[in-house]
């Protein structure tokens, strides 16, 4: 029986969202002068907000704004250094790496699963010891350049069940033959909470608190 422990990232592990934090220490770092295109994003949040655009519309857009269109493999990979390692220091609950680590002294694989971008999340799931992250892709060229296109599906949602899903198929994993526990703070990871043999509500919101009551998932707060 192959025993796999999937977290969410956003919010379960962490304790706030990563993904404009990490664009604007990057552009502090690399490009000081596009965090004066702060208030374009802010209008493309509300464009968002206003269902004008999507999730995945928003990330690029955000990252053109405040990246650009290309980032050079090294600026890459110093931004995702030194963010992962301020995150990890002091970003982390404290329940979630007691958790991390009981799963695996249970001998359960430990999956990240998240909607951020693998580019700076899998340096995240690294220092926590994750085997295996499931992410939203980016465009990279030949060179090893970031775009700022998001290469498949934004893995939120429906979408992240299906690429766990794929990533079951492409490690030739059985579902039938594996036991998964499946930890989220968000009502938008029901159907991978669903699908779950073990389902955990963490740091819950109004929403998956109620969904989690009425389907017998597990409820655990990490923030205390």
């Amino acid at each position: 029986m192959t025993k796999l422990a999937i977290y969410d990232m956003d919010r379960t592990i962490t304790h706030a969202p990563t993904w404009t934090p990490f664009l604007l220490s990057t552009a502090r770092r690399h490009a000081p002068w596009r965090l004066l295109l702060a208030p374009a994003v802010a209008f493309a949040m509300l464009g968002y907000t206003a269902r004008l655009v999507d999730r995945a519309g928003l990330k690029q857009t955000m990252q053109r704004l405040l990246l650009g269109g290309k980032l050079a493999p090294e600026a890459v990979d110093r931004a995702a250094t030194a963010f992962a390692d301020r995150v990890v220091a002091s970003g982390v609950f404290q329940g979630a790496r007691e958790q991390i680590e009981a799963d695996r002294a249970a001998g359960y694989r430990l999956v990240m699963a998240t909607a951020s971008y693998r580019f700076y999340a899998a340096s995240i799931a690294h220092r926590l010891g994750f085997d295996d992250v499931i992410a939203t892709e980016s465009e990279f060229d030949d060179a090893g350049w970031l775009g700022a296109k998001m290469m498949g599906d934004n893995v939120y949602g429906p979408a992240k069940l299906r690429a766990i899903q794929a990533w079951l198929a492409a490690e030739k994993i059985d579902r039938r033959a594996a036991h998964i526990r499946f930890y989220s703070d968000h009502v938008s990871d029901a159907p991978a909470l669903a699908w779950a043999d073990e389902a955990f509500a963490v740091n819950a919101h109004g929403p998956l608190k109620a969904l989690a009551k009425k389907r017998g998932w597990t409820i655990v707060d990490w923030e205390r």
